[in-house]
């Protein structure tokens, strides 16, 4: 697993400019796109949240009026890398087909550049955001140097999903129609709108602790807006069944992919 990255680790980062810089192709401002798209999301959050609807995450004095729309914009970065990776996953095989037939070509490296191009636009929503933080509140927290520790685990699991969807969506093409109403669900059945401590049902609780975005969620929230250390122990075992979700994806992608020229 470790070495279908590794060892094509130049051809991967060839394919993942490729796929970032063709997504802005033909656009005026180009890659430019990949920072004021986020920007332009927080404004309107802000706008709506702060100033219309007014939602504020305490009743704290010293809460400004923009700190539910970073809260809720740390939420959405989580959310979004997921999204990304996870929606275009039941579609890499299928939509690469010409690779297949290519003896020599590592098909599992797709899943890889997805998450390459993915955590790009991430890292810029990030930066942003780190910024509209910086101007409110003046101070960064050194906590942000263990964001990579909190993703880590967080792109494995997703890695494993990936492997998995890529492979079923070449013998079974309604999965691409579905994945997007699943992380729909995933999306509102986890803490990126809603604290956790506000959650009045027993049964909700258990579903939004089991949703795989909910400890990278709130250990996002943890490490780059409170200056406070991840949830240790749930991100331990986070990062077991993680693991285990990137070998199983794996161990499936390599045993069902000859039979994918069978196919396509």
């Amino acid at each position: 697993m470790v070495r279908a990255l590794t060892g094509h680790r130049d051809l991967v980062w060839q394919m993942v400019k490729r796929d970032v810089v063709g997504r802005y192709r033909g656009s005026a401002m180009g890659l430019l796109w990949s920072f004021l798209h986020p920007l332009l999301m927080l404004l309107v959050y802000t706008f709506a949240f702060s100033y219309v609807l007014r939602v504020r995450l305490t009743q704290s004095p010293n809460e400004t009026m923009i700190d539910f729309a970073i809260w809720l914009f740390a939420g959405l970065i989580v959310f979004g890398l997921f999204n990304e990776i996870i929606t275009r996953a039941p579609t890499l095989i299928l939509g690469n087909s010409a690779y297949v037939k290519r003896i020599v070509f590592p098909l599992e490296i797709f899943p890889f550049i997805t998450i390459g191009s993915a955590l790009i636009h991430a890292g810029m929503s990030t930066l942003v955001l780190l910024i509209a933080f910086v101007g409110f509140h003046q101070t960064i927290h050194w906590t942000i140097v263990l964001f990579p520790l909190v993703l880590l685990p967080f792109l494995l699991l997703t890695l494993g999903l990936a492997w998995f969807l890529a492979s079923l969506g070449v013998f079974l093409r309604d999965v691409a129609q579905t994945v997007g109403i699943a992380c729909m669900v995933l999306l509102y059945l986890s803490p990126v709108f809603f604290r956790t401590d506000a959650i009045p049902s027993p049964v909700l609780q258990w579903l939004v602790f089991f949703n795989p975005l909910t400890i990278p969620t709130e250990n996002t929230r943890r490490v780059l807006l409170d200056g406070q250390l991840p949830q240790m122990l749930p991100l331990a075992i986070y990062s077991g069944v993680a693991l285990l979700f990137a070998w199983l994806g794996f161990a499936w992608f390599q045993r069902t992919k000859r039979g994918f020229a069978d196919v396509l």
